[in-house]
């Protein structure tokens, strides 16, 4: 299927999504970069996007039961550069959200590379591959190296992951449709770094943390809603419009960390038809619902990044090197 209007390649682009639906992969790599401000870096930027499908054959015929992909999210800052295509409806810059307590940060960032596969040196040989096809066009910003721990838990100890939709559920959250038929097939995509303190987390009785998560921890059971103070993190991030319908995103965080540096995180990462349903989740997270009563898994994680992109179709990528 393809969309015919006006005489512009990317109007003529397949509606064929990224790999958005990929399953929870056993290793992963996020590496967020910004584009130096001259054409010829935009041109190179442009050039090595525009291949990346020719890139994961490249490296990912060694082995095709490793499942290498990689999914590109431009930034609402790039995108003029990047084509002149009109950009989705939704896309900008990721916005601060501000709290009495905690603040989820925004911070720079032109293109996303979500890379996953079942093995690390897969994921390992990719970005070594892209990152020297793209040279001194981009600066890497930021730059995380995820890995499945155990039976899909966070860092914490709990499953995360559980809400997320299957089947045609997962399309209709994070794919975009007919409202923006330009673009209809990509997603919106909310990039966060959380640093853990671990430390602190752990002196927590395990009945404080569920309190804290809403789930149970060994079973993964879901706790009923408090009626009143504080609401559970699961609470918080269970969004519904106002005609009662609930709105899902897709999530594919994973762990990250270096136990000699002492570092433990999550790398959040968010896709959706809508991007303002993962803004209210944050807005319901760290300002609070009501406002005041933030979601206190913040108190033990700390936000230390924050970047909105939009992932377009294959075809659209593809068409930029026309």
């Amino acid at each position: 299927m393809a969309n015919s209007t006006g005489d512009h390649p990317w109007h003529r682009v397949p509606i064929e999504p990224q790999s958005v639906d990929a399953p929870l992969s056993q290793a992963a790599v996020f590496l967020v970069v910004t584009v130096a401000d001259s054409p010829d870096a935009a041109a190179t930027a442009r050039e090595v996007v525009s291949g990346i499908s020719d890139l994961v054959k490249t490296v990912g015929f060694r082995d095709l039961g490793a499942h290498l992909s990689c999914n590109i999210g431009v930034g609402a800052g790039f995108w003029s550069r990047l084509t002149d295509a009109a950009p989705p409806t939704e896309l900008h810059p990721f916005r601060e959200v501000r709290g009495a307590v905690h603040t989820a940060v925004s911070t720079p960032g032109d293109l996303l590379f979500h890379i996953r596969a079942e093995r690390g040196d897969f994921c390992f040989e990719f970005e070594r591959q892209l990152l020297d096809a793209l040279g001194n066009a981009v600066t890497v910003v930021d730059e995380v190296v995820g890995f499945r721990y155990f039976d899909a838990r966070d860092l914490l100890g709990f499953v995360d992951g559980t809400a997320n939709p299957t089947g045609s559920d997962m399309a209709a959250a994070a794919i975009v449709g007919d409202e923006d038929p330009a673009h209809a097939g990509g997603s919106y995509v909310v990039v966060q770094k959380y640093l853990h303190d671990l430390a602190s987390w752990n002196r927590l009785p395990v009945s404080s943390q569920e309190d804290v998560i809403g789930r149970t921890k060994v079973e993964n059971i879901e706790l009923a809603d408090v009626e009143h103070g504080q609401k559970a993190h699961k609470t918080l991030n269970t969004i519904t419009d106002e005609n009662g319908v609930e709105h899902d995103i897709l999530r594919d965080n994973m762990p990250f960390g270096r136990p000699g540096h002492g570092e433990f995180g999550t790398y959040f990462i968010g896709y959706s038809r809508e991007l303002w349903v993962i803004e209210r989740m944050l807005e319901r997270m760290f300002v609070g619902d009501p406002p005041g009563s933030h979601d206190r898994i913040l108190d033990f994680s700390t936000a230390v990044t924050g970047t909105t992109f939009f992932v377009p179709t294959r075809g659209f990528l593809e068409s930029l090197g026309d």
